[in-house]
């Protein structure tokens, strides 16, 4: 007997082929997809590859992440082929076929589903499992040898995840037939074609949602606060899409059919009163295809911006080839700075390298709150109020020259000038109790201090000489020493130097003087002067590795997540547009009867489905446009400060995904037309 249901479930596949075969497509690619992504993250070989680490963090997020898309996907996926079955399975049911025998039937469908979707894609993982980790190497700078392997541990968790998706479908099968009569499921496609009902309570709900993402994204400055209100806009935008599709669309339809000069035309009375069913039909569907498309388009523009602008996040981050910071718990003297330029010059050329650019400065930083109009003081309360943040740093003139490559007239005792972001109007500033009449006000720009790009209160304080700044910093440390969470505060001395090589020896220069500074000073005894609390070196070309392996691996998880939520849209697009298909064959008919022309029935029809299938790409541009402040201030949180980069990223990446769009639906509506038949 259980052979007669597997020779019933293998035809059913084979007749329904056009419902099953892009399923199976989309579930081998996803496998795959999944494997290999696990597979990355699991590779023995790459935990000792240098740099590796972020990769590592990377490709386990995105295992996550596929995993829980997937199922999501396939979940409705499934629901979609089910509803399109019904009517099949309620005349098995009527011919004689008991539930559990039909029950039984869509067990081997799965098993057969399960089978080929997962044993598919794990062939094609394990075959392009080498391709694909070469391809991450490259992007992200690792040259090492990449051996062929098979994770055993990767095949187990894609066996599990798609086994366990497979039982929850089941189920879902499983109760949709229980639940369900025969006269029901024979009616199943034709069910709810009344006239859908005005939700203005949803549709209103919708343009809160949707204005209050819009608003958080534009009106948000300090990227600390993006951080924290990037989740609540991207979960506004979400729900609003859905209730501006489920509702407002039909909402706006209606108004339109109420205006009779507008309505009673035509070609205005067929387009409106048949969107307003489609939209009802396929309101979730075109919002999943709008929220995918945007998924996509921030995704892969994002990572390729910070790909494409490597070299502008370096020069934000290591505007010197080689920078040294060394902490003091005072203002170190000019014999000792001297002494350790002396002793680090000395040290480049014992590494081969000479020096070609040099600059200092001293300084201390902290972060300091703007209480009220021109009053500054230290942040006091662990959880403070980010927009009256200021990012403060003291400095003397001669530190400021060097540091901006600016000229300044001469400071006096009581006398500053700040140089800020956002512009203040300062006559007088009161910088922790210490009052200061201000002689000038220089507004920073982001291009001049990445800084600029983390935060959106930034202010230097420039003050007359070194005695002054060591007075500061000890009133400074006076009222910090009182907080109960404070962090150590110290003067820092900054050396930056430009040298010459190539980057093999540049990285060795920058070992070589790693150890000799840490000769410098032993149990707390200097050999230069004055004793320092620490120090670190950092150099472009370490840098350039680490944000290499970072961008690299953010650039290939954004287009294989780019890639999968792609498969997604054109899957989904693709159903809707069969969807489309059986329910205008019947609509032509009977247009055609009441007395309109084949040429005015399918003028109508195509551009209710143009309207219909090309509002999601329309709708997630406009998302794409109202989060660009937001995503904006997320990527100069890594370095990314250049907007011309991103500017020209994101419009390269709508573009491409438009032809792609467009090319989907042209190749898709050929099922359509094929379904309508000739009656176009």
């Amino acid at each position: 007997m259980s052979s007669l249901y597997r020779k019933l479930a293998f035809t059913n596949i084979k007749n329904s082929r056009h419902f099953y075969l892009p399923y199976l497509l989309a579930g081998g690619l996803s496998a795959m997809m999944f494997y290999n992504m696990s597979a990355i993250r699991h590779n023995e070989g790459l935990e000792g590859i240098r740099g590796a680490g972020f990769v590592i963090e990377i490709m386990g997020m995105g295992t996550w992440i596929i995993a829980i898309f997937v199922s999501i996907f396939l979940f409705y996926t499934n629901s979609f082929i089910m509803k399109r079955r019904k009517k099949e399975l309620g005349v098995y049911n009527i011919l004689g076929m008991e539930k559990k025998h039909i029950v039984r039937v869509l067990f081997w469908e799965a098993l057969f589903t399960f089978l080929v979707t997962v044993g598919g894609g794990l062939v094609g993982g394990i075959l392009f499992n080498k391709f694909l980790t070469m391809l991450l190497y490259w992007m992200t700078g690792l040259a090492e040898s990449i051996p062929f392997y098979v994770s055993q541990r990767s095949c187990v968790q894609t066996v599990t995840l798609f086994g366990a998706i497979c039982v929850a479908t089941l189920i879902y099968n499983f109760m949709q037939i229980q639940m369900a009569n025969p006269i029901e499921l024979l009616h199943s496609t034709n069910a709810g074609e009344r006239e859908p009902k005005t939700k203005m309570l949803m549709a209103v709900l919708g343009v809160v949602c949707i204005g209050g993402g819009y608003f958080i994204s534009i009106t948000t400055t300090n990227p600390l606060q993006a951080i924290l209100l990037f989740f609540v806009a991207v979960l506004l935008v979400i729900i609003g899409t859905y209730c501006i599709f489920t509702a407002g669309s039909i909402a706006f339809l209606k108004i339109l059919r109420k205006n009779k000069k507008y309505y009673y035309q035509t070609r205005h009375f067929t387009t409106v009163s048949g969107m307003i069913y489609r939209m009802k039909q396929n309101a979730v569907g075109l919002a999943n295809i709008c929220i995918l498309s945007t998924m996509v388009l921030v995704m892969v523009s994002t990572t390729v911006s910070m790909y494409a602008g490597l070299e502008d996040e370096l020069d934000s981050r290591c505007p010197r080839e080689l920078a040294v910071t060394f902490e003091f718990e005072s203002v170190p003297s000019k014999e000792t700075t001297d002494r350790m330029i002396a002793e680090l010059k000395e040290c480049v050329a014992e590494s081969g390298r000479s020096v070609e650019g040099q600059g200092e400065i001293t300084d201390t930083s902290l972060m300091m709150q703007r209480v009220d109009g021109n009053t500054f003081d230290i942040v006091d309360d662990e959880f403070f109020d980010y927009s009256r943040v200021t990012m403060a740093a003291v400095m003397t003139r001669e530190s400021c020259e060097a540091y901006f490559g600016i000229e300044m007239e001469e400071i006096k005792d009581g006398e500053a000038v700040i140089v800020t972001k956002p512009h203040l109007g300062l006559e007088t500033v009161i910088f922790n109790g210490g009052e200061y009449r201000v002689t000038k006000e220089l507004e920073l720009h982001e291009n001049e201090d990445y800084i600029v790009g983390l935060i959106e209160g930034v202010m230097y304080l420039i003050v007359k000489d070194d005695a002054e700044l060591q007075r500061v910093y000890e009133n400074l440390s006076a009222t910090y020493a009182s907080q109960p969470h404070r962090i150590g505060l110290y003067v820092e001395y900054q050396i930056g130097i430009d040298i010459d090589g190539t980057p093999q020896e540049k990285l060795e220069c920058l070992s070589q003087v790693r150890a000799d500074i840490n000769t410098w000073q032993v149990d707390g005894v200097s050999r230069i002067g004055e004793p320092f609390v620490t120090f670190h070196v950092e150099s472009r070309e370490e840098d350039r590795e680490s944000f290499l392996s970072q961008n690299g691996a953010l650039l290939f998880l954004g287009l294989f997540l780019g890639m999968m939520f792609l498969m997604e849209t054109v899957l989904i697009i693709y159903y809707k547009q069969i969807s489309e298909g059986y329910e205008d064959k019947e609509r032509y008919a009977i247009m055609e009867r009441v007395g309109m022309s084949n040429t005015e029935v399918k003028a109508s029809i195509n551009s209710q489905v143009r309207t219909v299938f090309f509002l999601p790409l329309v709708t997630a541009v406009i998302h794409l446009a109202a989060a660009f402040p937001l995503l904006k201030r997320l990527l100069s949180l890594l370095n990314l400060t250049n907007s011309t980069v991103f500017v020209w990223c994101l419009a390269g990446t709508v573009v491409v995904f438009a032809v792609i769009y467009l090319g989907v639906f042209m190749l898709t509506s050929k099922s359509y037309y094929k379904i309508v038949g000739n009656q176009v």
